[in-house]
This record gives structure tokens, C-alpha cells and sequence, in this order.
């Protein structure tokens, strides 16, 4: 079983788990929602060079993190199309079960304040700066 296949296969098994990231023997998983493993991870230090990454939700904000976070491959569940716009340019290879137009907030009422926040942003490092200050302002 590849990688992919087996990030897919945690991800899918428990439905608890927001995302799973496979490299070989060694595998994470996160349940936390929206962007927050990816800034997590950002926080960190961590690369994810060489992983295969499962998701549960992908648009343009987290492919964005995926690419600066150097995601070797991802599966979402649901992609945009600005989340597939955004590993196209960069080279990404992705797959996907559900492809959408938009990511709606949590609500359904509207786009998710994410999507919002890099609406327009093509360099990874600027769309961490975007996310970051419209999750303080959603703080409060």
C-alpha cells in the first residue's frame, strides 16, 4: 500500500481525525479542525517533505500551507477549485472525492473566513501572514 493510500486509510477509518500524514513508517494524525495542524506544524518547524497527506477539507489556505509546508502529495476528501488551482501551480500531485466551487464557513451561511482571507494569494509565505491575522481577528 502507498503512502497516499494509507494516509487515505486513516483518515477514513477514524472519523475523529481531521488529517493523517504518512511517510513510510512513520505517521501522524491531528483531529483538529480548519488550518490549525498546518499552522501547527508551521509553528513547529516541521516540513512535511516526503509525506503524503489526508485531509478531510482543502482549499486555497490550507493547499497554500501544504505547499509551504512541502507536501510531497494530498488527498482531500473535499477540494476547491482554488485549492486545486493552487497545487497545480505549484506542482503538487492531489486527488480528491468531492471537487467544489467554494469552501463554505462552518455555519453554511457564506465562505469560509480562510478561503476569504487568501482570496488572491499565490506566495504560501504571505497566505500564512493573511490566516494569522484573520484568526486573531475571528478571536477577537
Amino acid at each position: 500500500m502507498s503512502d497516499i493510500e494509507r494516509a487515505r486509510a486513516i483518515l477514513q477509518e477514524n472519523s475523529a481525525l481531521t488529517c493523517a500524514f504518512v511517510r513510510g513508517e512513520e505517521t501522524f494524525t491531528s483531529t483538529e479542525r480548519g488550518v490549525k495542524p498546518l499552522l501547527a506544524l508551521a509553528d513547529e518547524g516541521k516540513r512535511l517533505q516526503g509525506f503524503s497527506c489526508a485531509d478531510r477539507v482543502v482549499g486555497r489556505a490550507a493547499a497554500l500551507l501544504y505547499v509551504l509546508l512541502g507536501a510531497e502529495e494530498v488527498y482531500a476528501e473535499v477540494l476547491s477549485r482554488s485549492g486545486e488551482e493552487v497545487f497545480k501551480a505549484h506542482k503538487i500531485a492531489y486527488g480528491y472525492d468531492v471537487f467544489t466551487e467554494h469552501i463554505v464557513n462552518r455555519a453554511g451561511a457564506g465562505l469560509c473566513p480562510m478561503e476569504l482571507a487568501t482570496e488572491g494569494i499565490s506566495d504560501p509565505q504571505e497566505a500564512l501572514h493573511a490566516i494569522r491575522k484573520k484568526l486573531k481577528e475571528l478571536a477577537g
